[in-house]
């Protein structure tokens, strides 16, 4: 369903295992960035009250999940820190900002839904690995019930990305997204953060 072309490295969880306190705090962070996300395409895209409802409901979402993974926290006796920059998801960025036209309202609008939707299939994937191969039980069950969401998030972008474009080819740009994305993976997987 997510149609990721690249496994997240198997050795990944192992990694995450030796530090869940790195992992739970890029996590709660990761949330805080999905929920702003959300809040700036009500801002931007005020017209479309489809979309404007449906980014509500994200952002809703996503700060439930940032509360929950803040709890997890300080359960574990960490403090939540400053926020990290995410290489993987500045990768992202630049590779839609060099290729693909910004300078159209649709280009534009499509590339942001993309970038969206690819961080949440990447989540989505990292949540489900964790939630099969943690020794944590109690990190396994959160994270299943996190990955659910987040498959939804991701339909949800691809899906407005392809109802308001009508002049380019969602699936193609995608597809060529998708490639470039699996081209990442080698340099990612290697680190305890959600992307890294």
């Amino acid at each position: 369903m997510l149609g990721l072309k690249m496994a997240t490295d198997p050795r990944w969880v192992n990694i995450v295992e030796d530090n869940i306190k790195e992992i739970l705090i890029d996590h709660a962070f990761c949330e805080q960035k999905a929920a702003s996300n959300a809040i700036s395409m009500i801002v931007q895209y005020p017209h479309r009250p489809d979309l404007v409802s449906a980014m509500v409901e994200i952002c809703k979402e996503e700060m439930e999940h940032f509360d929950m993974v803040h709890k997890k926290i300080l359960e574990r006796g960490f403090n939540l820190g400053f926020e990290r920059k995410d290489p993987y998801v500045k990768d992202l960025n630049d590779y839609l900002k060099k290729n693909h036209d910004n300078s159209s309202r649709e280009s534009h609008f499509v590339n942001q839904m993309l970038f969206a939707a690819m961080i949440e299939a990447r989540s989505c994937e990292r949540f489900k690995i964790l939630s099969e191969q943690l020794n944590d039980k109690d990190l396994k069950d959160f994270y299943r019930m996190l990955m659910e969401s987040e498959a939804r998030h991701f339909m949800t972008f691809l899906r407005f990305a392809k109802k308001y474009s009508s002049t380019i080819d969602v699936d193609e740009r995608w597809k060529t997204f998708l490639a470039y994305e699996a081209s990442l993976m080698s340099k990612y997987g290697k680190e305890e953060t959600m992307h890294g």
